[in-house]
């Protein structure tokens, strides 16, 4: 597939929807959307290809349930906006409801960004993260210090607690790395990037990284999921 043909298509729509984020434009519009959104689901099928290749505990995946509903739900949300302005997709063993730490792909006009690891883990997965790291912190902090890994990604994204989470020590000397709420990484991807006919190289390369991360992450979950 011509990455550097099909994203363009895809920032296009998005652009225009961001301007128009009604449903009565993207009803007039829901061709271009389906156009789009199957080129997507296409190259999903890649990165799926790319991300089995890294890491085969992934086992069998379809586009569908790694991909995001593009309908937001404005139930509980003071923006009553109906659909997003990105496409997502979440790959990693079970799909995208899955608790198993993965491997993502944001795209968005000037804000899109490939990413890995766990997100906001529930609460038994991010004890059960933090457990291993408060006993494992060398192994940890190798990983992202590991410098091809950090030029890409030079610190943990979300938010931390400002002191020790419950039940340890304030003077831990790795305190810094129990403190975080999520343990994920994401590099940016420029527009020129996602243009590039070498996208899917980028990604694959950005997602060996990730594959370290991940496999500490989902070893300390794998009692607990």
């Amino acid at each position: 597939m011509e990455s550097k043909i099909l994203i363009p298509k895809i920032l296009d729509f998005l652009t225009s929807l961001e301007k128009n984020n009604n449903r009565d434009w993207f009803e007039k519009n829901k061709k271009q959307y389906l156009e789009v959104k199957n080129g997507f689901d296409e190259f999903v099928n890649l990165l799926i290809q790319a991300a089995k290749s890294l890491d085969p505990e992934i086992g069998y995946l379809e586009p569908k349930n790694c991909t995001f509903r593009i309908y937001r739900d404005v139930r509980f949300s003071k923006d009553k906006s109906p659909f997003k302005t990105n496409f997502g997709a979440y790959i990693s063993r079970g799909g995208k409801n899955s608790d198993w730490a993965g491997y993502y792909l944001h795209i968005e006009p000037n804000g899109s960004f490939v990413a890995g690891g766990k997100y906001m883990p529930q609460g038994p997965a991010l004890k059960a993260i933090r457990e291993t790291i408060f006993y494992e912190p060398e192994v940890f902090r190798s990983i992202l210090n590991k410098p091809s890994f950090k030029k890409r990604f030079p610190e943990i994204m979300g938010e931390r607690l400002k002191t020790a989470p419950q039940g340890y020590p304030k003077d831990h000397p790795d305190l810094d790395l129990i403190q975080y709420k999520s343990y994920a990484v994401s590099q940016p991807l420029s527009n020129e990037t996602l243009s590039s006919p070498d996208l899917l190289a980028e990604i694959s390369y950005g997602w060996k990284e990730i594959k370290v991360l991940n496999d500490f992450l989902n070893k300390a979950m794998e009692h607990v999921i």
